[in-house]
């Protein structure tokens, strides 16, 4: 991403949702934008790793974990899937593992926090439905664009 967020709110104002919690970066790649595809899921990442092992075209995966800290949603080889299948970055309203592994992928991850526990495999939950965290609506295929400053969403 050549632009930074904050340049980007400059510019289009109101047209982009800031999503106001604070993310950690937790990625290699710090600044990422693409499409985004969702996911809503509770301590369950079955659908996290089915999806993340599919094709990605360089989008962003966003998936509300519901701000659960109580296992991970995602660890280092769902990460590498993520990027051997060219997703350009994920955002978890929840917690990831192998937090060191992550940081040296060239991925773009943005999540809650850690948790070194892993999460049930049982893939409940819906994918490519409107998800709402934050105040902020992440419909899929509208635009995601991250960078240090935070998240920003095409209304």
């Amino acid at each position: 991403m050549d632009i930074s967020t904050a340049d980007l709110y400059d510019q289009h104002g109101e047209n982009l949702a800031s999503v106001p919690l604070q993310f950690q970066n937790l990625g290699g790649h710090t600044a990422f934008t693409g499409p985004i595809r969702t996911i809503r899921c509770m301590e369950d990442n079955g659908l996290v790793k089915s999806t993340l092992n599919s094709p990605g075209d360089g989008a962003v995966l966003v998936v509300d974990g519901g701000g659960s800290l109580n296992s991970a949603l995602m660890g280092d080889m769902i990460a590498g899937a993520a990027v051997a299948n060219g997703w350009a970055g994920v955002v978890i309203n929840g917690a990831i593992r192998d937090r060191g592994a992550i940081a040296g992928l060239p991925l773009g991850v943005k999540a809650l926090g850690s948790n070194p526990r892993k999460s049930a495999k049982d893939s409940a939950g819906e994918v490519d439905v409107t998800v709402e965290f934050g105040g902020v609506a992440f419909r899929p295929g509208a635009v995601l664009y991250a960078d240090g400053d935070g998240i920003l969403v095409e209304r």
